[in-house]
């Protein structure tokens, strides 16, 4: 049998690797490493695979596609969960199981495997991903296997495990929390974050953030950024002509340095139960706050209502994992329709945690400045009298359910 593994390196996934090796029969395990981001050491990763184990390692960077096929179409649609979350970890999952699935093809193999908990939103993102587009594969899910669980209770039994094995990985106390990070965001979970009284962001937990500084601690002096926007895509920062990766990179050092993109929020888990993350967007907030305000200069208002009304379903999907489900490409394909004229430049304020507007202007405005003056309008283009009729016939069906309910209160009092 011959399984690809997603694969870290640390302690979870080297116990993995070595635990469905020798539960599957002395199974042929390829590891598979993606750097989306991540910035975690990659040096000395391959031969760590080999000592655990594994016959091959792939250790691809996807951080381009990441950004220009993932990270961009979801700016385009204008996606955020629940009105705060950027689905920084929820995005990055589709990329992954994609590229585990191209190399299970490549490979042959039989199966793939991942160390995604039975209680989070990881394992359905993972397996919807591997049902659309190779649904003949084996997932294998330690976590849900009573076996494993039985085995290793907690992290003493893993690192004793690793130390039977001589497995070699640095094993060291665990954190108060969980963390994932990508191109895209940073994210905490668990631990001390369980407790939703708990301020994340206190003085004392300074420490945790790794993006942004503390709003508090930011620079006195605003900074302003301009964006460039081109159907939807922001193409340039500060005049910078820069591919996606290179915008989120840029955007991330401008936002982390001033604060801005943190959220503390209870979120609904696809599985059912509710959950407490904190979370790192400097640059995802800085483009999707600044894509807003193009759009608002240039989407017609019922295309942009439209859209808007469909940004809660997008948004669920990408969480739940349903990125290569037909909905989610029926739903791009209109997005991408109403990003047609979303062209011109932004500019924005970063101060000590917040974004603000600070101009807006497009070739192809929608704006018409003659028009929405309130002095006289030049052009003759809006007649106010033409305001009586359009009001008159909007409140038509008020003024006869007025009538009607009125004759009935009188009957009643009556």
């Amino acid at each position: 049998m011959k399984i690809v593994l997603a694969y870290s390196g640390g302690l979870d996934t080297s116990v993995l690797l070595s635990w469905i090796k020798e539960t599957y029969n002395n199974a042929e395990m390829i590891a598979f490493c993606a750097n989306v981001g991540q910035e975690e050491e990659l040096k000395g990763l391959d031969k760590k695979a080999r000592q655990t184990g594994a016959s091959k390692i792939y250790i691809d960077d996807l951080q381009e596609e990441f950004a220009r096929d993932f990270i961009f179409p979801m700016v385009r649609a204008g996606a955020i969960y629940e009105g705060q979350y950027f689905l920084g970890t929820s995005i990055a999952r589709p990329l992954i199981a994609k590229r585990m699935v191209e190399i299970a093809k490549l490979e042959k193999a039989d199966a793939i495997a991942h160390g995604a908990t039975g209680k989070g939103n990881d394992q359905v993102r993972f397996e919807l991903t591997a049902a659309a587009l190779a649904p003949g594969l084996q997932i294998i899910a330690p976590w849900r296997d009573e076996r494993f669980r039985k085995e290793f209770p907690g992290r003493t039994e893993m690192i004793d495990y690793c130390a039977r094995k001589r497995i070699p990985v640095q094993a060291s106390a665990k954190k108060p929390y969980s963390m994932d990070r990508n191109l895209l965001h940073i994210s905490f979970e668990a631990g001390i974050l369980e407790d939703p009284w708990f301020d994340a962001f206190a003085p004392a937990n300074r420490g945790m953030f790794k993006l942004s500084v503390d709003p508090e601690q930011a620079p006195d002096k605003a900074e302003y950024v301009t964006l460039d926007f081109v159907k939807g895509d922001c193409v340039a920062v500060n005049g910078r002509k820069l591919n996606p990766l290179g915008v989120m990179q840029a955007l991330n050092k401008l936002g982390g340095k001033h604060g801005v993109g943190r959220v503390d929020m209870v979120e609904n888990r696809f599985v059912g139960m509710k959950s407490r993350g904190v979370y790192e967007t400097p640059g995802g907030a800085i483009l999707q706050f600044a894509h807003r305000q193009i759009e608002s200069l240039t989407m017609d208002r019922e295309v942009m209502h439209l859209r808007d009304s469909l940004i809660p379903k997008y948004a669920e999907l990408v969480y739940y994992g349903f990125w290569f489900a037909p909905e989610r490409l029926a739903l791009q394909a209109l997005v991408e329709e109403s990003q047609r004229n979303v062209t011109g430049s932004v500019r924005v304020k970063l101060y000590k945690g917040g974004i603000y507007a600070a101009g807006r202007k497009s070739p192809v405005s929608l704006y018409n400045p003659h028009i929405a003056t309130m002095e006289a309008d030049p052009t003759k283009a809006y007649n106010q009298d033409d305001a009586t009729g359009f009001i008159r016939l909007n409140g038509l069906r008020l003024r006869v359910a007025s009538q009607v309910q009125g004759a009935k209160s009188l009957n009643r009092v009556r």
